[in-house]
């Protein structure tokens, strides 16, 4: 979720240690081995993340993001493996131990609107309905679930993974205690966008070892996708209409409940299409045209300290007759997607997968814009210095602010 910072540290003995230990996982030489070394990491992460010394992690981060990305990933797999759940140990009747597990998990709603999209605290009758929906459609047999009263927008989800840690546990104690959590603080007032995301966050908790989902459970192995489409299929239809109250003149889309960091990532990833057509859709109601009459420009945009590297993809909107963008959408690549359209892990033939702007002209064909403008040249991403908006390349290759045009009808909201 955080890209390390690019400051040269010298490392602590704690991130020296987390650096060593994410070695050593890397060079296992058999799954025993490979899994005390985990338990080792494990250990050091809680430490460090119970202690809110994000700064050690994130300098043993940043020095294997720029030495060896294989370790790198190693660690970030931990870290966030770690601050996304929890175990938990009490006495039971017969004087033994009861073990618990939690996951954190993360319900993404995808939301689009000419309008603003809320967030905040939802209230206790639709929270009450969410949390009944949520164990009936999704969750495992003898599981319990607590949902943080927050409907969170991206500005409210932790910044950090000590920050997730500590909500964790929160959840995790109020599910399996049956007690209550605190709304989140409203998020700082950002630009508006025309579709955006929106997140339920929950603890799961089951016995160590039990399943979490329905579809982790032994008779649903065999067909454990056609279980988790099902139950995905139920938790759209049974909670779609109580999130569409939290979300009111908006279109939602509920993606699965996930774990955490990858229902974000997957949130992030869907959120783009969404924003093309709410974009086209604002921009053919707000100013009475056809899509046809649109013409879109894409370009590429990255770090200064890197040539080559394509960040994020930026597309402009322009009427045809006019070279003046009047609105723009970013397109960020994430993980292993490559701008050059390099199959990941080896991957060939039909199963190659779309280069990002392959797949956002195909996105733009289908909701009518065939007017495609690729502009070659990488840019500096770069941003207004008023406001803040990032700058869209114009068909002719330099970079401006997106501005609707002054004789648009009142009334239509201003997005960035």
């Amino acid at each position: 979720m955080r890209r390390p910072s690019k400051d040269s540290l010298k490392l602590s003995a704690e991130s020296q240690r987390l650096v060593s230990l994410s070695h050593a996982i890397v060079q296992a030489a058999s799954r025993v081995e490979e899994r005390t070394w985990e338990r080792n990491l494990d250990t050091q992460l809680q430490k460090l993340l119970k202690t809110n010394h994000q700064d050690s992690i994130d300098a043993a981060l940043n020095v294997l993001f720029k030495g060896d990305l294989a370790v790198y990933d190693v660690l970030m797999d931990g870290v966030e493996a770690v601050s996304e759940s929890s175990t938990m140990t009490e006495q039971g009747a017969d004087g033994a131990d009861i073990g618990w597990q939690a996951l954190l998990v993360a319900a993404p709603v995808l939301a689009w609107t000419r309008f603003s999209i809320p967030s905040g605290t939802i209230p206790n009758d639709i929270l009450a309905t969410l949390n009944a929906h949520f164990s009936a459609h999704l969750l495992a047999a003898d599981t319990k679930v607590a949902i943080a009263p927050t409907l969170y927008s991206i500005d409210q989800l932790p910044r950090t993974h000590a920050e997730t840690y500590s909500l964790t546990h929160k959840l995790a104690q109020a599910a399996h205690k049956g007690g209550n959590v605190k709304p989140a603080a409203p998020g700082p007032d950002t630009s508006q966008f025309l579709a955006d995301t929106r997140y339920l966050i929950a603890a799961v908790v089951a016995p160590v070892g039990a399943p979490l989902f329905r579809w982790q459970e032994p008779q649903h192995h065999v067909n454990f996708e056609a279980e988790r489409e099902h139950a995905l299929e139920q938790w759209r239809a049974q909670a779609g209409p109580n999130i569409a109250r939290l979300l009111p003149g908006c279109g939602v889309e509920l993606l699965l409940p996930e774990a955490y960091y990858i229902a974000c990532r997957e949130a992030d990833k869907d959120i783009r299409p969404v924003s093309i057509r709410a974009a086209v859709h604002y921009l053919t109601n707000t100013l009475a045209v056809e899509p046809n009459d649109l013409r879109a420009v894409v370009a590429g945009f990255g770090d200064e300290a890197s040539d080559n590297q394509v960040d994020e993809y930026r597309v402009g909107f322009t009427l045809r007759q006019s070279s003046d963008v009047v609105y723009g959408i970013v397109w960020p690549l994430y993980g292993q997607e490559d701008e050059e359209g390099t199959p990941i892990e080896g991957g060939a033939g039909a199963d190659r997968p779309l280069a990002p702007i392959e797949d956002i002209v195909q996105h733009l064909n289908e909701v009518g814009i065939k007017h495609v403008k690729r502009i070659g040249e990488r840019y500096v991403a770069e941003y207004c210095d008023d406001c803040g908006a990032p700058l869209f390349a114009d068909p002719s290759g330099e970079l401006v602010h997106a501005e609707m045009p002054e004789d648009t009808p009142a009334g239509n909201e201003h997005f960035h």
